[in-house]
């Protein structure tokens, strides 16, 4: 390791530490909340602490800003999904409680059993994807990486894998009728 590299990686912090108020800005206009916008700015730190010491930087201030937008996109687009498959037309109408009734659980495991069952039928790889993207919460760069695909696929699959189980959700009889 020389000392301009191990020089690179200090600059890259100290961009970090002088502009982090306005890298929670920015986080803060994308996800509308402060507080998930302060999990942006600390899963930024923790990025930057993992470039490797030979990782060339030309312009490391619009480094950090593109790290802090990717991330607050992706959150926000999983924040987003997880609306959009695990909620209802009338918000809280079916979210367990201890309080819950035996049948509102029943139908709450048959619908996990659906989504389950929408994901067995998909190609292994897209279901891979959904998989590290949904439950490990890899990013789609990080995804691609990991199947050796582009992150355009990558896209085209969580969406695939997402449509798949809002076609079954919605096309399945009313689950409390059966």
């Amino acid at each position: 390791m020389n000392h301009t590299t191990s020089t690179q990686a200090a600059r890259l912090r100290e961009q970090f530490i002088e502009h982090r108020a306005r890298l929670r800005d920015v986080a803060t206009r994308i996800l509308g909340c402060p507080h998930r916008a302060d999990d942006v700015v600390q899963d930024t730190f923790i990025k930057i602490a993992e470039v490797p010491d030979d990782f060339d930087i030309k312009q490391p201030v619009a480094y950090l800003y593109r790290i802090v937008r990717n991330l607050a996109i992706d959150r926000h687009r999983r924040s987003a999904f997880e609306c959009d498959v695990f909620t209802e037309e009338e918000d809280g109408l079916d979210v367990h409680q201890e309080g819950d009734s035996p049948e509102a659980i029943a139908i709450s495991r048959q619908y996990l059993s659906m989504i389950g069952r929408a994901l067995e039928g998909l190609p292994a790889r897209t279901r891979r994807a959904f998989e590290l993207y949904r439950l490990s919460g890899l990013t789609q760069r990080e995804i691609a990486a990991e199947l050796n695909i582009s992150t355009t696929l990558v896209n085209f699959m969580i969406r695939d894998a997402l449509a798949c189980c809002r076609n079954l959700l919605q096309n399945e009889p009313e689950l409390a009728g059966s």
